[in-house]
């Protein structure tokens, strides 16, 4: 076979018991990359019974057995016999007590790779045997009450969000951790028994939200802050409406109405040269400066030290300058429509795109020709758009953009597909008695990284490799790009564990530096857009020049499998939510906002890349090929809204729960305040049985209203009250938590642990922070194997802390540091302070 033909998980057997979303999406993910999937759903059929189940299972062989009686069981354990992974996602000890229990089949079988998707961990013994919907771990895990300075202006406190991140951060993690699993098989011979817990993967997609920096610069606060400061401190009710609360938005960093009545979201902060362009294209550049607004050179020494008052590039702005070019920014817009600024903004480098909805996104000219958006024959629906892969390798993407539709078959067609595969394929990886002992080594010790990212999801990519074992040197220019919050601050999680220099590669030597490091390492990573690669050498012809099979993983924006009109187009992670439809799914369609979480796509991104890192370096290993590998925000996008991305004839309309109003999707499965607090409850009719039995609900099979009937019966008891009876009944339910109790509740100082001993919340207190400021974040902690070894990363060294060291193990001399040093081509720091006054 030509191996740049091959995908690269092609003979990898996978037997899927998963159910809902988290478990058969990984199955899903394998099986888009080219591994033999075989889905079993118990005789009733799905327990989700949702049109996504078609996205969910295409590429996989479906079939129905009941493991509560022995036949059913005994087909299960023959198909297992065949596989080389085995998924799930139930309550811990569920699949135990059905009779497939994965220790007992890893002893017999140790080159046998089990993962379990539950929604606590194992090792929560508070939650573990809680029925643990999407709603119940996001609401008990902060995400309904964090949900941003907006709604706490606005005094929308619990909120609702309909979007599955937890499921989406835990597809992303649980994937990357089976393909890093065959990647030891292939070199060990050993499978490993593995365990991510949706909870876990959550509270790590929203580290950006949950982190806390003590005594913290003002400079790094927003107006929004300041504003929650003052009420809170004067007593004055959260009560600013949608419109009022613009005007405490960022002008670089909002959305604007348009020609077209239709809005744009404009996101170009703490970037000078992107700031410049937006002004410039809107044609206010010259008229500001013409009213003396500030230049400062150096944005990263203490504002004390500044030569004005704020400048291009500053986030946040003051409010004064704030005002002013926001007003004459809002008077621009309305001069072109949403489209036409949307081209300008893409074609001219600037980042910004219009809102648009989850049904234009699916339909989406830019998404269907890049291969975002493919078309399945689905043997229910028809002909049916679907999301495109999450990763792909640039050798044979095409190979990915026409997925097999779901297939129904007999326990002996299984049987036989699986077969079939194992005759077909080839490995080299010990086996029998060759099966190596426990290392307890990472999965990635010894795989060296060169890091050329910024922002969050490129950076925050390389930082997950570093818990693997992973060696990572993170480069930076030495002019900074970015203002110190964005360039600076989010380094406290996205640079953990790496050895960090700067040095100007657009200079004849500092080229030649980074030439030398490309040499020593295993992988090139980036974030940019495909216009870039060529004049940066980053193409593959140059990069193999440099150093033969050296592999490649590229994150980008708008980025797909083929090139669109908006490949090459700039952006961030607030773009793709307003442009594929989360924004107007949060806000409301008049009123789009934010996702609350900081990097609620960035992170993903990061942990998709990571996978992608783990396919190439585990296809290399199987077939020799240097590939280039590659995901981006809008790839991301579509796993984060997997119950919502796809569209056929007859489809029911796109009106899931939306808008800052919604407090659920139902009345079953929704937010009701009891006579001391809030649950989540996320019941459906199925379970009818088990809610008329608790004693306040008994006639809720009767109600006409059951919106109301709740809302009246729950306020006659307590939160503790509820959750008791709902949990004996066995129904999802969940007080509210908020991530400041978590993090209050589950703070140690840190020990040199990752914290996967914790259960499903841990987080890690370095007091002797390199910034100088005592730091708290959430744990490395949500993958969670059984043999090999998880490493807690080191914190984050300043920029250009390791220059000297980074240069020196590449043949520099001592003297040749110095005198690069001297010119300018490499730095020791962008300012005296880590994190600028």
């Amino acid at each position: 076979m030509n191996n740049n033909n091959q995908l690269p998980l092609e003979g990898v057997r996978v037997v899927d018991f998963g159910q809902q979303i988290a478990a058969p999406a990984v199955a899903m993910t394998l099986a888009d990359l080219g591994a033999t999937v075989v889905h079993i759903d118990p005789p009733q059929g799905p327990q989700w019974d949702h049109p996504a189940n078609a996205v969910l299972n295409r590429n996989k062989s479906c079939l129905r057995l009941d493991l509560k009686n022995e036949s059913g069981l005994s087909q299960a354990l023959r198909l297992i016999e065949e596989a080389d992974i085995v998924i799930e996602g139930f309550r811990p000890g569920v699949m135990q007590r059905l009779g497939v229990d994965f220790d007992q089949l890893r002893q017999q079988r140790p080159e046998l790779i089990t993962l379990s998707v539950p929604g606590f961990a194992s090792n929560d013994q508070l939650r573990r045997e809680w029925k643990a919907t999407e709603a119940v771990v996001a609401a008990t895990s902060g995400a309904f009450t964090d949900m941003g300075f907006n709604r706490i202006l606005m005094g929308k406190e619990p909120s609702f969000s309909p979007v599955p991140l937890g499921s989406s951060y835990a597809v992303s993690l649980a994937a990357s951790s089976m393909v890093m699993a065959l990647l030891e098989r292939e070199k060990t011979g050993r499978g490993d028994k593995v365990e991510v817990p949706v909870a876990a993967a959550l509270m790590e997609g929203l580290s950006y939200n949950s982190f806390v920096i003590d005594d913290i610069p003002e400079r790094y606060k927003t107006m929004r802050e300041h504003e929650i400061e003052y009420r809170k401190n004067n007593g004055i009710k959260m009560d600013l409406s949608y419109e009022a609360l613009q005007e405490y938005l960022d002008p670089f960093f909002r959305t604007y109405d348009c020609a077209d009545g239709r809005k744009f979201y404009c996101v170009c902060p703490s970037h000078r040269n992107h700031a410049k362009r937006a002004l410039q294209v809107l044609g206010v550049y010259d008229e500001l400066m013409a009213e003396g607004f500030p230049d400062v050179k150096n944005l990263h020494l203490p504002i004390a030290e500044w030569d004005g008052e704020t400048s291009i590039g500053v986030y946040p702005l003051p409010k004064k300058w704030a005002d002013r070019i926001a007003a004459k920014m809002k008077k621009a817009f309305l001069e072109k429509s949403s489209d036409e600024w949307g081209k300008i903004f893409g074609e001219t480098g600037i980042p910004g795109a219009p809102h648009r909805s989850t049904e234009e996104w699916v339909n989406d000219e830019h998404t269907n020709a890049a291969g975002l958006i493919v078309e399945v024959k689905d043997p229910e629906y028809g002909d049916m758009k679907q999301p495109g892969p999450l990763v792909w390798f640039e050798q044979n993407s095409d190979a990915l953009l026409t997925p097999r539709p779901r297939k129904a078959v007999s326990f002996d067609e299984a049987l036989a597909e699986l077969q079939e595969v194992a005759e077909r394929s080839t490995s080299d990886r010990p086996t029998g008695d060759e099966i190596r002992p426990i290392s307890g080594k990472g999965w990635l010790d010894g795989f060296k990284v060169l890091d050329l990212t910024n922002v969050i999801a490129g950076p925050h990519s390389a930082a997950f490799l570093g818990r693997f074992g992973a060696e990572v040197i993170k480069l930076d220019p030495v002019t900074p790009l970015y203002d110190p919050l964005i360039g600076t601050l989010y380094s406290f999680q996205t640079d953990m564990g790496k050895k960090k220099a700067l040095l100007d590669i657009n200079t004849n030597e500092g080229r030649e530096a980074l030439n030398r490091l490309i040499r020593s390492v295993d992988l090139v990573l980036i974030n940019a857009p495909d216009r870039q690669m060529k004049p940066l050498g980053l193409d593959h012809d140059s990069l193999q020049t440099i150093n033969p099979g050296v592999l490649f993983c590229r994150l980008d924006c708008f980025g797909g499998p083929r090139r669109g009109p908006k490949t090459d187009y700039l952006g961030y992670d607030d773009i793709i939510q307003a442009n594929s439809g989360i924004m107007t799914r949060f806000g409301g369609k008049d009123t789009p906002e934010e996702h609350a979480h900081v990097g609620t796509l960035d992170v993903n991104c990061g942990f998709a890349a990571g996978m992608g890192v783990a396919l190439a370096a585990y296809h290399k290993l199987r077939t020799g090929t240097a590939s280039r590998v590659r995901t981006s925000l809008s790839a991301v996008t579509n796993m984060a809204q997997i119950p919502f991305v796809f569209d056929f004839e007859g489809r029911p309309p796109f009106n899931e729960a939306s808008g800052r109003e919604s407090l659920g999707n139902h009345a079953l499965s929704h937010f009701y305040e009891t006579s001391d607090g809030w649950i989540f409850m996320d019941s459906d009719l199925s379970e009818m049985d088990r809610l008329t039995s608790i004693e306040g609900l008994a006639d809720i099979r009767q109600a006409s209203d059951r919106y109301n009937y709740l809302q009246q019966a729950f306020k006659l008891a307590s939160s503790e009250y509820w959750t008791t009876v709902l949990h004996q009944a066995d129904i999802a339910v969940a007080t509210p938590n908020s991530i400041e109790t978590l993090r209050d509740q589950n703070s140690r100082i840190a020990d040199g642990t990752p914290g996967i001993d914790s259960g499903s919340y841990a987080f890690s207190i370095y007091p002797d922070h390199p910034s100088g400021h005592c730091f708290t974040q959430i744990d490395h902690y949500s993958i969670r194997p059984s043999e090999a070894s998880i490493k807690a990363v080191a914190s984050t060294e300043r920029f250009g802390h390791s220059t000297r060291e980074i240069l020196s193990g590449v043949g520099y001399s001592a003297g040749e540091i110095e005198s690069m040093i001297e010119r300018g081509i490499a730095s020791l720091n962008w300012g005296r302070e880590f994190l600028p006054s």
